[in-house]
């Protein structure tokens, strides 16, 4: 496995040197997690590993967890095709999400990814209000959103729907529409799809990502599953989140349809998101502003005058809401994980005492 194809450059090395506590570890790509075991790519191969007790110890959250994407410090067991994970690299970017259910806990989706293919069907499923939801986090973790329209020789009207996506990224997002069976569109796919680079395949159960991923590295690798009749949508098929080598040594992620996309964390994704409610905020009559009934609003004036769809205000207000409970719990949270920490810590000293 030549680490260099597969992303790994002389930050990522000098991390490792840091990092490594001896002559005998070695450095490996996570490409896929299950059950709190890792498939790691290295120069040895592929090693099946697990991590050690020492960092089951220190690991305070599930986002201290190796990840599908991360670089991690490994001790190999190479005839055993195995090995031992001692620590996890530092990400340049991570895509999370907050965890299914009632726990305020960060689920990573993607790390050190450079870009991210945000796959829409185009079709009756295409959603901007969802959409708001993937750009918002994808600004967020550090790479590059990239809005790729899928199933476009299903739709008749192409250029209204891309007109509709092109509403809320103002230009600054590429949106290319494509088509698995034609093979259109394809070709502006390629300037992203270089060696060293990471490609994660991010959407909704069903609008074509596996289909992508085969078309892509050129052979039926995923499983895939025809539209249902009169659902106008596919069937989800991924299961679990994975790193595929392109012919060309570009690094895809293909993951599972996300049902559900709570937004975690957000410093600058809302304000990237919806740059145009952010600029239109500048120009309000008075700073603090809401955006209710104030004299003077730009917004309000945006959306009375047709410039401003009133759906895009209320998505903002409530990704706004959802920050701020999620910033909220996340506090609590951290306050109660160090309290747990600390207790550990004490349990051990006061068992290593009474050892003596």
């Amino acid at each position: 496995m030549n680490l260099i194809t597969i992303g790994m450059n002389e930050k990522i090395e000098t991390s490792f040197k840091l990092v490594k506590q001896s002559e005998e570890m070695i450095i490996g790509r996570v490409a896929l997690e299950h059950k709190r075991m890792y498939r790691v790519w290295t120069e040895q191969g592929e090693l099946l590993c697990e991590v050690s007790g020492k960092f089951s110890f220190e690991a305070i959250s599930r986002e201290d967890y190796p990840a599908v994407g991360d670089w991690v410090v490994i001790k190999p067991r190479a005839v055993e095709g195995k090995g031992t994970i001692y620590s996890v690299l530092p990400r340049f970017s991570k895509f999370s999400r907050k965890s299914a259910g009632r726990t305020t806990e960060e689920q990573i989706v993607a790390a050190n990814v450079d870009t991210v293919f945000l796959v829409n069907s185009l079709n009756e499923d295409l959603n901007l209000r969802r959409l708001e939801r993937y750009l918002l986090l994808t600004w967020e973790s550090g790479a590059n959103p990239v809005i790729v329209l899928s199933k476009a020789d299903l739709c008749k009207n192409i250029e209204e729907k891309i007109a509709e996506v092109e509403s809320i990224t103002f230009g600054g997002v590429p949106v290319i529409a494509i088509s698995a069976e034609t093979m259109n569109g394809f070709d502006r796919l390629t300037d992203y799809l270089e060696p060293g680079k990471t490609i994660a395949l991010l959407g909704s159960s069903g609008v074509g990502k596996s289909t992508l991923t085969n078309r892509l590295l050129g052979e039926e690798k995923q499983l895939v599953q025809e539209i249902r009749l009169g659902a106008d949508k596919g069937r989800h098929t991924t299961t679990h989140r994975e790193l595929i080598q392109l012919p060309n040594g570009c690094v895809l992620m293909d993951t599972p349809g996300m049902r559900e996309l709570q937004i975690w964390e957000s410093s600058k994704g809302l304000s990237e998101t919806f740059a145009d409610i952010d600029q239109l905020s500048g120009t309000c009559r008075f700073r603090d502003c809401q955006h209710e009934d104030e004299p003077g609003c730009a917004v309000a004036a945006a959306i009375e005058s047709g410039t401003l769809e009133p759906e895009r205000l209320t998505s903002y207000f409530k990704l706004q809401k959802e920050l701020s409970y999620i910033e909220r719990k996340h506090d609590k949270r951290a306050q109660s994980d160090e309290k747990k920490h600390w207790k550990n810590i004490n349990k051990q000293m006061k068992h290593k005492k009474k050892s003596f």
